[in-house]
Parts: structure tokens; sequence; C-alpha cells
């Protein structure tokens, strides 16, 4: 296992002999860095490592097949939109819409992230070291073998799974947890602790598909009206076990720890919430 920046690559690595290139987008424009990246991979070089990488967008974006993209730096919006295969892990934050419209692949953070990540997502996976912005998996849907899966180590904003049709979403609302990823504070062997929630207001709103798992508790009044919680059961724990230690090992968390909170389990009350103020 190689270690990036805060995360551990847990994947397997392209063997010695698979052909890399490394570009530096110092300068260039985001058009110039996702043209030098496709004609890389027209190349035939399976490898991509990305450098002084700055706000720049639509990186991985529509790219298929199987290959690995490292990004040091934090790239702008879309990346890895309508994506279909490549792996990319982001050694810094990352902005909006990550994994916009994905279809496959998978996409590691090791920072923060912005606003609505996973939109519209149809398969793959998203994991996110750190926090996340508003509506993060809007609109996110499954269909046959097509399942998206959006992971989030600290806390949501509004709006968490809004419209959400099908896949998971998991958020942990870890923020610092001492012996879980975190840090000590200087002095004391307390662990960190923050009054953050771990989501925002309208949770699940217009939700009619998929599941959302929270490591942890929200109010009555955080939830939209087309959720309900329920109680975890065994199927739902291997599920989330399965889930959980892929991504603790691809982002330096301990899965015991993880896992000795409670989670709860939102799921829609209706597949057609809506139904009654349309004509059909």
């Amino acid at each position: 296992m190689k270690s990036v920046g805060c995360c551990t690559w847990g994947m397997k690595m392209p063997a010695k002999k698979t052909k890399s290139a490394k570009i530096d987008a110092r300068g260039l424009h985001y058009k110039e860095l996702n043209d030098r990246i496709h004609e890389v991979i027209a190349s035939g070089k399976r490898k991509i490592v990305l450098e002084n990488v700055s706000g720049h967008r639509y990186i991985g974006c529509g790219v298929k097949g199987e290959m690995d993209i490292f990004v040091h730096g934090v790239p702008g919006n879309d990346l890895a939109a309508f994506m279909d295969g490549p792996r990319i892990m982001v050694e810094g934050n990352g902005e909006d819409a990550i994994g916009n419209t994905m279809n496959a692949g998978k996409i590691i953070v090791c920072g923060n992230a912005g606003d609505v990540v996973g939109y519209a997502m149809r398969g793959g996976k998203i994991y996110i070291r750190g926090d996340v912005g508003y509506r993060v998996g809007i609109h996110m849907k499954s269909y046959e073998n097509q399942f998206p899966v959006v992971i989030v180590g600290g806390s949501a904003g509004d709006f968490l799974g809004e419209y959400m049709a099908g896949g998971l979403l998991v958020v942990l609302g870890l923020n610092g947890e001492e012996g879980v990823g975190g840090k000590k504070r200087q002095g004391t062997r307390k662990k960190v602790r923050d009054d953050r929630q771990i989501a925002g207001n309208y949770v699940g709103t217009g939700m009619h598909g998929g599941i959302i798992y929270l490591r942890g508790k929200v109010a009555e009044y955080q939830l939209g009206k087309e959720v309900s919680v329920k109680r975890l059961d065994k199927q739902d724990e291997a599920t989330l076990r399965s889930y959980l230690e892929e991504y603790c090992q691809d982002v330096g968390f301990d899965l015991k720890e993880v896992l000795k909170k409670k989670f709860i389990k939102l799921i829609p009350t209706s597949s057609r919430p809506y139904g009654n103020i349309y004509t059909y």
C-alpha cells in the first residue's frame, strides 16, 4: 500500500511496466490541461500524475477505461464528470460537482469537497475524507448492475440526498475524533470534540430510492418529509461494513473505531412522493 498525502491508495497500483506520464498544470488553461490528458491517454499510458493543479475544471471528464490519475493540488468543478472507469486520487481538497453523472470508477479526495458531490451519479464510488457542502448525492440513481456509492468522513450540508433515487450515501461525522484519524489535543487524552451536526437540514427531501446511513443522530426537524428513520438490521450492517473496510483502507481511518458508534438508516417513505401533483 502506498501512502499519498493524508490518504492511502488501497487499490492495486499499476505494474512497473505500465506506461505513465507526468503533467505540470502550472500556468495551463483548464482546456489545455485536459487536452494534454486526453493526448496522454490516447498514447496508451495508463498512469497520469498531475502536478500543481489549481482550480482546473473537468479533469477526467468523459474518460473511459482502466487507468489511475493522481491529482496534486485542488481540482476545479466537475472533476470526473461523466467518467466511466478510471480511478482518481486527489491529494488536496476538491470543489463542486465531483463525479457529476459519473458512470463507473473511483474517486478519493483526501481533504474536503464542495457542493453537489455525486450529482446524478449512476455508478462508481466517491470517497471523501473530510467534509462536504450542500446537496450531496442529489438525483443519485441506480439501475441493474449500476450502483453509486458516496462516503463522507466528516459532515454534510443541507439537502443531503435530495431527490435521491438509488445508490448509497454514508456520512460518518468524524470531525477529528481521536483514534479514528484525528489528533489529540496537546496535553490531554480526551477526544477532540466538535459540536457540528453530522448533516444540515432537509436531509432526504424528495428522496424516492436508495439508502442513507448516518453515524449518529439527526433531529426530526432536519429531515425531509419523504424519509423515515430505521434501525440497521444484519444485512445493513454487513453492507455498511463491506464498503467501510475499503473506505477506511483508502483514507487511513481505523475501521474498528468508526464502527464503535451506532448508525441510523434513512429510507424513503414512498417511491413516488410527489405523485399527487401530476396528472398521470
